[in-house]
């Protein structure tokens, strides 16, 4: 059982981020937020996917007037994502949003954040300072990267605690996995706000998977996040799946089906691989927490995956059922997905 770090508990929303609370999964349009029925629909099939926090981009004063219609139709709390012009921040806020994701350090001058943190804390909702490594200020050069990003988090965290405001959750990322890593290893030493982890940049589906599964995995093995995005060059929706898939191997969260399959090998006789995809899309819109097992022969299958609610193992032009390593039908490979989703419907 992994030991989580305790951390101060804020909301975002109706979700509690920090504590005691589940780690939360968020992910981020890719409509424009001007475009306000695009960007529900997107929310909305996130949301269906298991989305418990959905950001858009605020890069205009058109996408921030259309939060106030985005919001009255979505069911899951909105983060506005700003950058610069603090005018967007308040402007978002008097829309309706449940939390700013900002870096104090860019927003300018000083009267300018004090009017964003002030707007904040009288509809109690929360920041994230985003620290990305791309972008630190140069008075921080001389530094290390790690440090650069640790002291440009705590220099933001100063600026809002200045203004009598702790509804503060922080992100340290980096495209660099190892940076990552150690930046929020040693802020996480630093306070106890709560910690928003993810790889930024991390690439397509197949190489942003692997960095992000190492960097975030390797946080979340230590104790350390509260809430995660995968970022993805891919729709949005694999991000939401590959957030479970990562907190359900680390036994943190139990949403939807673990599904697991054999690798082949040369005692299969049945396409595997095929049959692997379309179990993965029958289940993907099952939110019970079922052990689903799809094996490449009869001699193993059932056996190694005893442990499986329910499964299929191959055979020669024909496949079995089995639940908890039992088989309980034999049936021609054409027919094995129909008596599948058969046995599937009355589990859940």
């Amino acid at each position: 059982m992994i030991k989580r770090k305790k951390t101060k508990q804020i909301f975002v929303g109706n979700v509690p981020i920090g504590g005691n609370a589940d780690i939360a999964v968020q992910s981020m349009c890719n409509t424009p937020t001007w475009d306000v029925e695009k960007t529900v629909n997107q929310i909305k099939e996130l949301e269906a996917a298991g989305c418990e926090i959905i950001r858009v981009a605020v890069p205009d004063k058109k996408s921030a007037d259309a939060l106030k219609e985005i919001k009255q139709n979505i069911s899951i709390p909105l983060i506005a994502d700003i950058h610069f012009d603090y005018r967007l921040a308040l402007a978002a806020i008097e829309n309706g949003v449940d939390a700013l994701r900002i870096n104090p350090g860019n927003i300018g001058k000083e009267d300018f954040i004090r009017q964003v943190v002030e707007a904040a804390r009288k509809k109690h909702i929360p920041i994230r300072i985003g620290v990305n490594s791309g972008s630190l200020e140069k008075e921080f050069s001389h530094l290390g990267k790690v440090d650069a990003m640790v002291a440009s988090a705590l220099k933001n965290v100063s600026i809002l605690e200045k203004y009598d405001f702790d509804m503060i959750k922080i992100s340290l990322k980096a495209s660099d996995v190892l940076t990552t890593i150690e930046a929020y290893e040693k802020i996480s030493e630093k306070t106890d706000y709560p910690l928003h982890v993810g790889i930024t940049e991390a690439g397509t589906l197949k190489s942003g998977l692997i960095k992000s599964s190492i960097g975030i995995g390797a946080l979340l093995l230590k104790g350390i996040g509260d809430t995660i995005r995968v970022s993805l060059t891919a729709p949005p929706k694999e991000e939401v799946f590959a957030a479970y898939e990562l907190l359900k191997s680390l036994q943190l969260r139990h949403r939807g089906v673990n599904l697991i399959s054999c690798p082949t090998c040369g005692r299969t006789k049945i396409n595997l691989i095929e049959l692997a995809h379309k179990v993965e899309e029958i289940v993907a819109s099952v939110d019970k927490p079922l052990t689903i097992a799809v094996m490449g022969c009869p001699v193993n299958g059932p056996g190694e995956a005893k442990g499986a609610d329910l499964g299929i193992a191959g055979g020669i032009g024909e496949g079995y059922i089995f639940k908890k390593g039992e088989i309980i039908k034999k049936v021609p490979e054409q027919q094995l997905l129909e008596e599948f989703k058969k046995e599937l419907s009355s589990m859940i």
